[in-house]
């Protein structure tokens, strides 16, 4: 069979027959050698480090106005405004998406880790050019989910920097279902909610990299593999996955039980999200939950089980609470005071509600974030 038969196979005879191999056949043609590699297990404690520095590339929105500060050990930096000697040409860019960078130091040592890529390249390479940050510097990338909102700018990025990376940079995703075909089903209107391009990732000749478990992340963080559900936190799914492959966009079918292979569209259980974590030596852990599909209290505890850490310096992310009632919410801020970590910067899909109640429920804890907002955490 030539490539060109097998590009033109059924797709109902891989997707509902459960045809693994002429699935892998056909993608090599459409891709070429595009097979994720399989990230090594943690094994023992997770490194330490100095300094963690987290910077807010996208976020919903900036108040544009506000001051740095120093609130506790936690230095707070402000992008303010983009001016100069000349007349605006350009400011950050604010949309509903996040992405975060993350600068981490062991003695002489840096690391610099982005996690997300909002939901726009023009939002993205603005705000990275406009904070200074290099990504030619960059140690690894990593996308917490195959939600639009956290993976629209990557190939716009990739475009802008592909001679800029370095060589065989790793991209961590929490495994094959991160590149299904989504649909959007919740409000407030549904729509196509995209897919990874494999071939985008291929051609900017990153490592794409399989984060199913516990994995260290360019040597001083560590991803938290799939999140397990061991709280009380239950999933809800505003998207549904599309099983297959069409024209090299899609999910492998034969990573996917034969219920879900046979269904083709499944609602979205986020099996695949994954949270990054950094051990700051001495304060704990500082936790980037990106969006919390699986609950922000289920993926603290993930991280802690990980790392053997108990201490939680720091949450940082999408809490993914903004769908839930005031109950669970107010269930959320409880668990969180349980766990007492030092600090809690709640953004992105969290939800007004929640910042209300943990306001009143552990004010000294409560940070505020927003695009371009610069956190330093030091040991």
């Amino acid at each position: 069979m030539t490539a060109t038969k097998q590009v033109s196979v059924d797709r109902r005879d891989f997707v509902c027959g459960g045809g693994g191999a002429v699935l892998n056949t056909m993608l090599a043609a459409l891709l070429g050698d595009a097979k994720p590699a399989r990230a090594a297990p943690i094994f023992g404690p997770v490194p330490e480090v100095d300094r963690v520095t987290v910077s807010v590339i996208v976020d919903n929105y900036q108040f544009a106005v506000a001051p740095n500060a120093k609130v506790g050990s936690v230095d707070i930096r402000r992008f303010g405004w983009g001016l100069s000697d000349k007349p605006p040409s350009k400011t950050l860019i604010s949309e509903f998406g996040l992405s975060l960078h993350v600068e981490s130091q062991r003695g002489e040592e840096r690391r610099r880790v982005l996690v997300d890529f909002g939901f726009t390249p023009e939002a993205l390479v603005n705000n990275l050019d406009l904070l200074e940050i290099d990504p030619g510097a960059l140690d690894a990338l990593v996308l917490s989910h195959g939600h639009y909102d956290h993976f629209g700018g990557l190939v716009g990025f990739l475009r802008q920097n592909n001679s800029n990376l370095k060589a065989k940079l790793p991209f961590y995703v929490g495994g094959e279902e991160c590149f299904c075909s989504r649909e959007w089903i919740g409000p407030p209107m549904p729509g196509n909610f995209g897919a990874l391009d494999r071939k985008a990732l291929r051609d900017a000749d990153l490592e794409v990299t399989f984060a199913e478990g516990p994995v260290l992340v360019a040597d001083h963080g560590f991803a938290s593999g799939q999140i397990g559900l061991t709280s009380f936190e239950k999933v809800l799914s505003p998207t549904t996955m599309k099983i297959g492959v069409e024209d090299g966009i899609g999910c492998f079918p034969d990573q996917f039980v034969a219920e879900e292979r046979a269904k083709v569209v499944v609602p979205d259980q986020f099996r695949h999200e994954i949270a990054t974590s950094f051990n700051l030596k001495g304060p704990g852990l500082v936790i980037l939950t990106s969006c919390s599909h699986r609950g922000v209290v289920n993926t603290v505890k993930q991280a802690q089980a990980v790392s053997g850490v108990q201490k939680v310096h720091a949450v940082i992310g999408g809490f993914h609470l903004a769908p839930y009632g005031e109950d669970y919410v107010r269930q959320t801020v409880i668990s969180l005071k349980e766990i007492d970590p030092d600090y809690v910067i709640p953004m992105h899909c969290t939800g007004e509600p929640f910042y209300d109640i943990a306001k009143a429920e552990m004010p000294d804890k409560l940070l505020r974030a927003d695009t371009g907002t610069r956190f330093v955490f030091d040991a």
